[in-house]
């Protein structure tokens, strides 16, 4: 009797395939990496935290997964070529790129310099841009390819004191949509990822200040903090032919978070 393709080993369809993670040095990059390896991937790993690297190659080299570190600043034209051309040389052409890498200048705009802000959008957003563009021809020659990028909720609510961060999320939102309306006739797709509140390297500083972490999770109906895993669970989905039919979407990955506003509004006689 012929197995099914839900009994397959292989059922997300990734075995074989050259996945590409940016921000693998840690945080949902590093999780993402380790899970595409387990689902049979190559994985290649871009970071400029040279430290980050060694620890997520070392841990995928321990897997027996066949993996490439390369040191790499996305937000730098030059070093993302550079970056594409070494994976593809050790590993063969990407079919898939994931899009993590960020960093957080929190302040209000007020006081917010140039400087910050032009460095916040160059790596959460032109840096997507630029590595979408570099592996994306790598994904043409293959006739197929499926682009994942990290948000977040801030990219569609508001938040104080968050800087550019939540303007540059809100970008990778409709980089994406555009990515997925100009590339989907080449057999590439383009969604998006957006995690609520999760534990990572960039936010482990506010769950260390006592009593956020129990706040913060009252406020989530799941009543935890989202792991790093949680996104690459989503994310491995979306990259995988089980998703060959998704493009230009977006899945919100918060516990319901941002689903809960409704709560705020003052009710009387139903509680305070």
């Amino acid at each position: 009797m012929a197995t099914s393709a839900q009994d397959s080993s292989d059922w997300l369809g990734l075995s074989g395939r050259v996945a590409v993670v940016t921000g693998g040095g840690g945080g949902i990059g590093r999780a993402t990496a380790i899970s595409f390896a387990g689902a049979g991937a190559s994985v290649a790993i871009l970071d400029r935290d040279q430290e980050g690297l060694a620890k997520t190659r070392s841990e995928l080299r321990a897997m027996g997964a066949d993996a490439v570190a390369a040191p790499c600043d996305t937000s730098d034209a030059a070093s993302v070529a550079a970056a594409a051309e070494a994976v593809e040389k050790s590993l063969g052409p990407c079919s898939i790129l994931v899009n993590t890498a960020a960093i957080l200048r929190a302040g209000g705009l007020d006081t917010l310099s140039l400087a910050e802000w032009n460095t916040t959008l160059a790596v959460n957003l032109t840096g997507y841009f630029l590595c979408a563009q570099a592996f994306g021809v790598q994904m043409r020659k293959l006739g197929r390819g499926s682009l994942v990028h990290v948000a977040s909720v801030a990219g569609s609510n508001a938040q104080g004191f968050s800087g550019a961060y939540s303007v540059s999320k809100a970008g990778v939102v409709m980089l994406s949509r555009q990515l997925a309306s100009e590339w989907g006739p080449h057999g590439i797709r383009s969604n998006v990822v957006s995690p609520g509140l999760v534990v990572t390297p960039m936010s482990q500083a506010f769950y260390d200040t006592p009593g956020v972490t129990e706040r913060r999770t009252a406020v989530v109906p799941m009543r935890r903090i989202g792991a790093p895993q949680d996104m690459a669970d989503a994310i491995l989905f979306l990259a995988s032919d089980r998703a060959s039919y998704v493009n230009g979407d977006e899945i919100v990955v918060d516990g319901g978070f941002t689903r809960t506003i409704m709560n705020l509004v003052p009710r009387p006689g139903h509680g305070s």
